[in-house]
């Protein structure tokens, strides 16, 4: 057993042992990101000085799943570094990068030109871009997590737009591109989010002011796909939940299926979202090409302007169904007026007002508002065509027009009965765990540093960081503990690690806790239930003491504990954590790393338990 610790120690030891932090800016021996690239490997970390600007940057230095190569701006004067010019601002040719903190403008093609596979831009503002402001390549991408970002200004006439993904069905199937907790808007041309992937995962955004499409979500384009692809070789579907989305023009809300140069023949679902038309838009959904099956639940429908609402259009000139006619919806709210309501929803609610505090700008229910514990908690699709690994119940709100700190979103209550749209009457609170659906969501991430927590909804004290978000209850497995928050400086500890979800098949991993501060984070506790439980979190880094032991949560068997372990630096070491959920199936892979490596899990297992049992750069479109 004293081997097998000792063994644990020094598995943990050579992963921290062999992440190194570059730092670059204007002061430093490195001046521009690109010159970390040769030195950086997985798990590494390059740190770049705020309030300074940089040169374009073409990345192709990949991390692991395990150890992803983080590159982080660290705000100085209240102001991000700057990323501006050239062709592409930033361009990731590269697998399993996360980039968070920055500003980023002015490539004359691309800001962004995203072609690797589980990358992620977080905490970031794109803008001014007179092409495409985030371009996915139909060649080599893979799944993309897009969140804590505002798009703006960005786009140009028909065929570029703010946000443009794809993924490669040929070099990643099952791919997804996630963007949820976006601030959208001010287009310069086409549509705000345009998306040929073969998942979408549109969650909680505030979505506005596309010249064309607010979403346009259609199938790969045939000539800008691999040579081996085929229109049949995978199914395009999307999920749509807890997003407002906002015309300010006069064309469509969204448009589904196909675009007159790649259908994606999938099966679509819109579930609590707020949707906003002004005079004179066109139709909220917009059929096109093929598609298998659209179902829409407890959204809102309403028009800021004079007349009602245009809800669907299906022309028999540019669209047909798959397999016969699959349209399903219930119990969705719809301004009085409204034309092309689908005869195949349910309980519809017609009125003059949602009652809301701000149609334009705040649109969460006051009290008496026909939203309140109206909407349907028991939603099925079209028969015969589920759709897979569904998000419910929606668990956050989307943001109110403005970008907000990463991991500041707002958990959306739960009572007896939920309401209708992309608001929840009552008290919120923030950075907590995503909720269950086919699978659980994962735990939201604890807030940065500051006054007060960013994460968990409770202050931390001077310069503490907040808790890491609880995982998501019910579904295939419950959801990840979300990890805790980095300290601020001069902080006096930094935030806890999230509490797995409950319930599920199995039980996963707890969150692991925040580093930086006097003392280092409690790893998240794991979720109860479920047919086992699972391994404990890591404890946070940054004690030069060993951390307490946690224990597993039951579900019929018993979890592993959590094992001490030694940290890095710092006053005291990070607790174990005990037992909880596993991450969403259905989400975004890209999710997955922040946490300790599977071997390190297996080692702490075996101590605890004792042996017992136990690129294309041109892009089509029509308009």
């Amino acid at each position: 057993m004293r081997a097998l610790f000792v063994l644990a120690t020094l598995v943990v030891w050579s992963e921290v042992a062999h992440a190194t932090t570059y730092q670059v800016g204007p002061t430093r021996t490195m001046t521009q990101i690109g010159q970390a690239m040769s030195a950086a490997g997985p798990g590494d970390v390059i740190e770049v000085d705020g309030n300074a600007t940089y040169s374009s940057v073409r990345w192709t230095k990949s991390g692991t799943a395990a150890q992803p190569i983080r590159i982080v701006g660290l705000p100085a004067s209240g102001m991000r570094p700057r990323i501006t010019g050239g062709a592409n601002s930033v361009e990731v040719e590269a697998d399993y990068v996360v980039m968070e903190g920055f500003d980023i403008s002015g490539g004359t093609s691309r800001c962004f030109f995203q072609h690797g596979h589980n990358n992620t831009l977080r905490d970031s503002v794109v803008h001014d871009c007179p092409a495409q402001g985030i371009l996915g390549a139909d060649q080599d991408s893979g799944s993309f997590l897009l969140e804590y970002v505002e798009v703006h200004h960005a786009g140009g006439g028909d065929r570029d737009h703010q946000i443009y993904m794809a993924t490669d069905e040929v070099a990643h199937p099952g791919a997804v591109f996630r963007m949820q907790y976006c601030y959208v808007h001010d287009a310069n041309g086409g549509n705000s989010v345009k998306s040929r992937a073969e998942r979408n995962e549109i969650y909680y955004n505030w979505i506005e002011g596309a010249v064309y499409h607010e979403l346009e979500l259609i199938g790969p384009d045939p000539d800008g796909a691999a040579s081996q692809w085929t229109v049949d070789l995978k199914r395009e579907d999307s999920d749509v939940v807890g997003n407002v989305l906002r015309k300010t023009g006069t064309s469509f809300v969204a448009r589904i299926g196909g675009d007159a140069t790649g259908w994606s023949k999938g099966r679509y679902r819109f579930v609590n979202n707020t949707i906003i038309t002004t005079t004179g838009s066109g139709a909220v959904f917009r059929l096109f090409d093929e598609l298998e099956s659209v179902e829409m639940h407890n959204n809102v429908i309403v028009n800021a302007g004079t007349g009602g609402p245009n809800v669907m259009r299906a022309a028999a000139g540019e669209f047909m169904w798959v397999n016969g006619t699959n349209i399903a919806g219930s119990n969705n709210w719809v301004m009085n007026g409204a034309t092309n309501v689908p005869t195949q929803w349910t309980g519809t609610i017609m009125g003059a007002s949602p009652g809301v505090a701000n149609l334009t700008s705040d649109p969460r229910p006051v009290a008496g508002s026909p939203l309140i514990g109206a909407g349907n908690a028991n939603l099925s699709g079209p028969a015969g065509f589920p759709f897979p690994n569904p998000q419910w119940p929606p668990g956050f709100h989307p943001p109110l027009r403005a970008l907000i700190p990463a991991g500041s979103a707002a958990a959306r209550p739960s009572d007896a009965m939920i309401d209708i749209g992309a608001f929840e009457a009552g008290a919120t609170t923030t950075g907590t765990g995503g909720t269950g659906g086919g699978a659980g969501g994962a735990g939201g991430r604890g807030g940065s540093g500051g006054s007060s927590a960013g994460a968990g909804g409770a202050s931390a004290g001077a310069g503490g960081a907040g808790a890491g978000g609880r995982g998501g209850s019910g579904g295939a497995s419950a959801g990840a503990g979300g990890r805790g928050g980095t300290g601020g400086a001069g902080g006096s500890s930094a935030g806890a690690g999230g509490r797995g979800g409950a319930g599920g098949a199995a039980a996963g991993a707890g969150g692991r806790g925040g580093a930086g501060g006097a003392a280092a984070g409690a790893a998240g506790t794991g979720g109860a239930g479920g047919a086992s439980a699972g391994a404990g979190g890591s404890g946070g880094p940054g004690g030069s003491s060993a951390g307490a032991s946690g224990s597993g949560v039951a579900g019929s068997a018993t979890g592993t504990g959590g094992t001490t372990i030694a940290g890095a630096g710092g006053a005291t070491g990070g607790a174990g954590g005990t037992g909880g959920g596993e991450s969403s199936s259905g989400g975004c892979s890209c999710s997955v790393s922040d946490g300790p490596s599977p071997l390190s899990l297996l080692v702490f297992a075996l101590c605890a338990g004792g042996f017992s049992a136990r690129r294309r750069a041109g892009r089509r479109s029509r308009r």
